[in-house]
């Protein structure tokens, strides 16, 4: 063989062991990341989240799709992911709840560090790198989340993010509210996992609140944010107004939980947190043209659990307050011929 083509040769197999070394890493290897989506009759989205996922930077990383009993298309679309592209994973199960479903996808991950992803949101494309910077910088670091710019149901951009606190923060303040806004921001290590559990099968309100709480109180794990938007999360009102009392329910169920593990701290912020409850669901109800009435009655609670949350958080207290006042008077108007 003259050595022309003898190179030309080698050059091939050189290239062709490099593509097949790649695929074998991106496809065979241990993954750096699992990622769980839960999922219930998302055909309209769970398309998109997929790409969202799967067009990652970090690409070492399976994707653990838990169809939780879908009587729509979703498995299906999930399916042919799973068979263009290998990290995908779809297990199925029957109806049991999103708790039970992200558990499963739990106990079937083999990374060293998990990801929770709605089956309706997106990430942005260096989200999962940015995570494992994060823990790579932050030994000590239990779970890791980022900013959430919301989208509407249809997709389209609210211009609007999230601002609770993402640094500083201690047990008290998974009273008060959920600074993460939604498990699609969570990157976990699964360490975690096996020093507090998994999440509370028996909760269907705020049971990501109570998982962070538990991990704050029983474990020497941190609880830390990025200052960067890294999930679009859809925000939708629908079904807002179908049961405010199951919220409150679901809330009264994470205190009774946090109260069990920490009986001193729960008595000390009860009031606080309280109130907080009720200004959120006063907002809540203002998103509605016909919560009026139930955002008067919870921002009376509101200031009858702890009138100090006036003075510790003026804006947003008042601006809440300030809706209360102002919607009868714009709903009057709209009423004049």
């Amino acid at each position: 063989m003259p050595p022309c083509q003898t190179v030309c040769l080698l050059l091939v197999i050189a290239v062709v062991g490099c593509i097949l070394s790649f695929r074998e890493v991106m496809m065979g290897s241990e993954p750096q990341i699992s990622v769980i989506i839960p999922c219930y009759n998302a055909e309209r989205t769970i398309g998109e989240t997929l790409s969202s996922a799967a067009m990652q930077t970090l690409a070492a990383i399976e994707i653990i799709v838990i169809d939780d009993g879908s009587s729509d298309r979703s498995a299906e679309i999930v399916a042919d992911f799973a068979r263009a592209d290998q990290r995908v994973v779809l297990h199925r199960q029957v109806n049991c709840g999103v708790s039970v479903a992200r558990n499963r996808g739990i106990a079937q991950a083999r990374a060293p560090i998990i990801a929770f992803l709605d089956s309706d949101d997106l990430w942005l494309p260096d989200a999962l790198a940015t995570h494992l910077d994060h823990f790579q910088e932050n030994p000590e670091l239990g779970v890791s989340f980022a900013r959430v710019r919301f989208m509407d149901s249809n997709g389209n951009d609210t211009l609007a993010s999230s601002t609770a606190r993402v640094q500083g923060l201690a047990p008290q303040h998974l009273l008060y509210e959920n600074p993460t806004s939604t498990t699609s921001t969570w990157v976990v290590r699964r360490a975690v996992f096996s020093a507090v559990g998994g999440f509370d099968e028996t909760l269907s309100h705020a049971e990501d609140q109570e998982f962070l709480f538990r991990m704050m109180v029983l474990s020497s794990w941190k609880l830390a944010g990025l200052d960067r938007v890294l999930v679009r999360y859809r925000a939708s009102v629908d079904g807002l107004s179908s049961d405010f009392s199951h919220m409150e329910r679901g809330w009264r169920c994470l205190m009774d939980c946090a109260r069990c593990y920490a009986p001193d701290l729960v008595a000390a912020h009860e009031a606080r947190a309280t109130a907080m409850m009720m200004r959120y669901l006063a907002r809540r109800a203002l998103r509605l043209q016909t919560g009026f009435g139930q955002a008067v009655h919870y921002m009376g609670r509101c200031f009858h659990a702890d009138w100090r949350l006036a003075f510790a958080e003026p804006r947003r207290t008042f601006l809440t307050l300030a809706g209360v006042c102002v919607y009868p008077m714009i709903k009057a108007l709209t009423l004049i011929k």
